[in-house]
């Protein structure tokens, strides 16, 4: 009996490496996706943070940072580590969420809120919390954001009117909005 082609070793040997450079191609592939997904909303959440300073107020001071989207944080911009797949080895191709600490007071407090991003084909949209999203296109036209840094003034300003009008009519009210509040020391 005389083996055929795909019965000799080094056939097998030649479809194995066809599957596993199948394997690496498709890794190859993800790895370009995922930074480009990451890419995309690094960017938009730079420059959000610095138009959106400039849009609540005109002074020289930062009155916004990127900070990480859970734990403790400071006043400070951490790079990389604002955004929730700091730390993880690789960038996985998911949603992507960041902090945006805003200042809401003379005395520098800081409000934590958690933004969370998703690609969808030619439209980037974002979260605050668990609000319904808001879409923007890409790529990125600063120029049309406003609607976007609305979202989030109107946000801020209705936590603290709601919290405010609960209080004044005897009932705190239980509900979460998803962010921190944080006094930079003196």
């Amino acid at each position: 009996m005389t083996e055929t082609p795909f019965h000799t070793k080094e056939a097998i040997h030649l479809k194995a490496d066809s599957r596993l450079s199948k394997i690496w191609e498709a890794a190859e592939i993800y790895g370009a996706r995922s930074f480009d997904n990451y890419a995309q909303i690094r960017s938009l959440a730079e420059t959000l943070r610095d138009l959106l300073c400039a849009w609540l107020h005109k002074g020289d001071e930062p009155c916004v940072y990127l900070v990480p989207p859970e734990g403790p944080f400071q006043a400070q911009n951490y790079q990389s580590g604002a955004f929730s797949v700091s730390g993880t080895g690789y960038l996985p191709l998911k949603p992507i969420s960041f902090g945006l600490a805003i200042r809401i007071s003379e005395d520098k407090d800081y409000m934590r809120l958690v933004m969370h991003c998703q690609k969808a084909g030619q439209l980037m949209k974002i979260s605050i919390g668990k609000e319904s999203p808001i879409s923007v296109k890409l790529p990125l036209d600063e120029n049309e954001m406003t609607p976007l840094f609305e979202l989030i003034y109107g946000h801020i300003l209705a936590f603290f009117k709601d919290s405010v009008d609960q209080y004044d009519e005897g009932d705190y009210g239980t509900s979460v909005i998803g962010f921190d509040i944080f006094r930079v020391p003196e």
